[in-house]
């Protein structure tokens, strides 16, 4: 009988490591899976909270935020689709120019828990913006993902159209802060064990395998 691992996975849609992170670790427990289940909640953090409805050129957003030269950006950019290719990911660079707001698909996907399908939309939210390159804050794009999902495509337009689950998604987002987590991916194992970044799948691996042979 497997041992079940409560798994807090702290992430951003538009955060790449995020989506790394989220194979690595997925992969690592279908190797151990006659040992370990695991029960994935998935968290929000904001990379850019202030962003605004238009989003911004990712090349400018990097080098504001991060003081990084082009030829930097496209060094990381190359290395993150390598890493995602490994895992069965495609990264396609050339399609996400733009870097939006997220807090909306953070509400939906809230919602998507308390509908039981949460892991599934958000692969879909990060396939719909790191290989399709669509805007992850355009309600049009969230309703139809939702939709794709399981998720009544209306009631997800509805909700977005609303305020619904704001104050959860703030309330969740502000814990985490208050926690330490200022950058993601972090994950969170039994309320106990942290992990942080987009670990290889040996990594999480050896992880689980030593939680589970303690819980």
């Amino acid at each position: 009988m497997p041992k079940t691992l409560k798994i807090d996975f702290v992430s951003d849609i538009s955060c790449p490591w995020c989506a790394i992170g989220l194979h690595a670790l997925e992969q690592a427990a279908g190797r151990l899976r006659e040992d370990v289940a695991l029960d994935l909640h998935f968290q929000p953090f904001e990379l850019n909270p202030q962003m605004g409805p238009e989003g911004q050129d990712i090349g400018e957003h990097l080098q504001e935020k991060y003081g990084a030269t082009p030829e930097q950006s496209q060094r990381t950019r190359e290395a993150i689709a390598a890493r995602g290719a490994e895992l069965g990911f495609t990264f396609a660079m050339e399609r996400r120019g733009r870097i939006y707001n997220t807090f909306d698909a953070h509400r939906l996907l809230h919602w998507a828990e308390e509908k039981g399908v949460q892991p599934a939309l958000k692969h879909a939210l990060f396939t719909a913006y790191f290989t399709d390159g669509q805007d992850p804050s355009s309600h049009d794009v969230l309703a139809r993902v939702a939709g794709e999902v399981g998720l009544d495509a209306e009631e997800a337009r509805a909700l977005l159209a609303s305020d619904r689950f704001a104050a959860e998604v703030r309330e969740r987002e502000q814990f985490y802060l208050r926690q330490g987590i200022h950058s993601v991916p972090a994950i969170i194992i039994n309320d106990r064990h942290l992990i942080q970044g987009g670990q290889p799948v040996e990594v999480f691996e050896q992880a689980l395998r030593q939680i589970a042979a303690q819980a």
